[in-house]
């Protein structure tokens, strides 16, 4: 069973998921839609699924001949991608406008307030994204200032669950994997910071189903309101 909101859980850090856990990827639609009509959901979701995809395939295709690209022309291929599967005309223009939304996502409604109730924990960003990305955007919305760190995946060179993003937080903690709550809204992600050590706590707005490839989260909340409750002070 995972436990849904009772009880504490004794952490010194909290390492947080950026995309889909504090920014809201599907803040594109919107663009998307004035741009396609009638296509804009469709674009997006395809675009944030081939996305999620290319970062685990280009992990496992690393050899010295196929490097690692960034998430930055990930995205843009993946965009690319689905423009083409569903029939859209992407030109320069357009193409330009919608990699520039992903720099100026929307935050979640619960993530700033709970950023904040969160203190004196320390929090940290841990993401695919690049620095480059993350930082305007943090700032932007912001976040930054309820933030200690944003560590990035460009500095082991590869993608999440990979062991070796997770161990970017213990390395810049100084902290034991379970003294450290790792927080995802995306399911796959929980699965590996748990099967890495942490202490997860999967963010479910969506009802989505439980992931069956790895362990179960510590805990399941549906907002990141629920979570000072569980391990404040």
């Amino acid at each position: 069973m995972i436990a849904k909101s009772a009880g504490k859980f004794s952490v010194d850090a909290l390492v947080f998921d950026a995309y889909g856990t504090l920014f809201d990827v599907q803040s594109v639609v919107l663009l998307a839609e004035r741009l396609f009509p009638g296509h804009g959901t469709a674009l997006s979701q395809l675009w944030r699924a081939k996305q999620l995809e290319y970062t685990w395939l280009q992990s496992l295709m690393q050899s010295p001949t196929q490097r690692r690209e960034d998430f930055a022309a990930i995205t843009a291929h993946a965009l690319e991608y689905a423009a083409e599967a569903l029939s859209v005309s992407l030109t320069a223009t357009t193409r330009h406008r919608l990699l520039d939304a992903y720099l100026d996502l929307r935050l979640f409604p619960d993530a700033a307030s709970s950023l904040e109730a969160l203190a004196p924990l320390r929090r940290v960003i841990l993401s695919n994204g690049t620095r480059g990305m993350l930082e305007p955007l943090a700032a932007a919305t912001g976040i930054a200032g309820h933030l200690d760190a944003i560590l990035s995946v460009d500095s082991v060179d590869v993608y999440k669950p990979s062991p070796r993003v997770y161990q970017l937080a213990v390395d810049h903690l100084k902290l034991l994997p379970i003294r450290i709550g790792f927080i995802s809204s995306n399911g796959w992600d929980v699965a590996g910071g748990k099967a890495f050590g942490f202490t997860s706590f999967w963010v479910n707005r969506n009802r989505s189903p439980l992931e069956r490839h790895g362990p179960r989260p510590d805990a399941l909340i549906r907002s990141l309101d629920e979570l000072p409750a569980l391990v404040g002070r």
